[in-house]
């Protein structure tokens, strides 16, 4: 689905993808703070094991992204992330490519961030359960169908061939895009109750920890 092998992209799409991926990376790393590691390590060990169940779509099958669940938690962090849980599905088993890797990366990660930094702010603000749900659930909706867009753009940017897959292929996403949308609305709305500064990609210092002793 979202993974693309070896021996189907052009070189300038693999090019252009890892580059992109490299910077998200970069910026990923500069602004996470060591105390956001262990949500991103224990928020991508979820992913990679919610990721190893596919239901079966058509010829193909799907399986959850939460690339917007994790824009929400983690911002631009999710690059970073993102890119650890595939290069251990291509080792592992054989998912996707590792000349593939960085194209792989940005069309799951770059929309999981993009609508997170969009919407995520209004997520946190709103006191209405319903808005909240709503608008995380767009945000999950959103991502994926953003990969899928992203996905069909490089098949489509490396050989005019592939352009009828390419537009079948979106197809695929939409009841993943339902699917996800559901599970994002939950677990915001879960966290939103017990755990709000979850949804904080960014962890506050609290007066008490940042003020100097006397």
């Amino acid at each position: 689905m979202a993974h693309i092998p070896d021996g189907i992209l052009s070189l300038p799409v693999l090019i252009g993808g890892g580059l992109i991926t490299a910077a998200g990376v970069a910026l990923a790393l500069r602004r996470l703070d060591d105390r956001m590691i262990p949500r991103a390590a224990i928020l991508g060990a979820a992913v990679f094991a919610g990721s190893l169940i596919a239901v079966p779509v058509g010829p193909s099958s799907v399986h959850v992204l939460l690339s917007g669940m994790m824009g929400i938690m983690l911002g631009t962090a999710t690059f970073a992330v993102v890119l650890v849980i595939l290069l251990l599905q291509a080792l592992l088993f054989g998912f996707g490519g590792l000349t593939t890797l960085g194209v792989n990366a940005v069309n799951i990660a770059l929309p999981g961030v993009v609508f997170a930094l969009l919407l995520g702010p209004a997520i946190r603000a709103t006191h209405s359960g319903v808005l909240r749900a709503t608008l995380a659930g767009a945000v999950g909706a959103l991502s994926v169908m953003g990969t899928g867009g992203l996905v069909a753009l490089s098949l489509a940017l490396s050989f005019s061939q592939y352009t009828p897959v390419a537009s079948v292929l979106m197809a695929t996403y939409l009841p993943l895009a339902v699917g996800e949308a559901f599970v994002t609305a939950a677990i915001v709305g879960f966290l939103a109750r017990v755990q709000p500064e979850a949804l904080q990609p960014v962890i506050a210092v609290s007066s008490a920890t940042s003020s100097s002793p006397p």
